[in-house]
């Protein structure tokens, strides 16, 4: 019997800030409108609710802070870690899987 490793999901919010700092380490504002992109406007996050996402993602250590050198604004910045870019390779192929086994049972998405 194959040992299958259980992992839980993560939310919407920490997919897509993992997934925009995968693409460039980014401040707050930056993330907020990123995440508007990648999602093609579907998702917005509030303030508190961003805030929330990166003060978890910090304490498992899936991002960190970095210094941009940038004295003129009092912005954090944040870029993913090795760990936090594993745990988004790891969500990307779950929902790759579970995508290939419900799209043929329900078939093309009418226009």
């Amino acid at each position: 019997m194959r040992h299958v490793v259980e992992t839980t999901p993560l939310s919407e919010p920490v997919f897509f800030v993992l997934a925009s700092l995968s693409r460039a380490p980014r401040h707050g504002y930056a993330l907020m409108k990123d995440i508007q992109t990648l999602s093609e406007g579907r998702v917005r996050l509030s303030t508190g609710t961003l805030y929330g996402v990166l003060r978890r993602l910090l304490e498992d250590q899936w991002i960190e802070r970095f210094d941009t050198g940038d004295t003129a604004r009092d912005k954090q910045s944040y870029r993913i870690t090795a760990t936090g870019s594993e745990a988004l390779r790891q969500e990307s192929i779950r929902l790759n899987q579970l995508a290939r086994i419900a799209l043929p049972l329900i078939g093309p998405q009418e226009a």
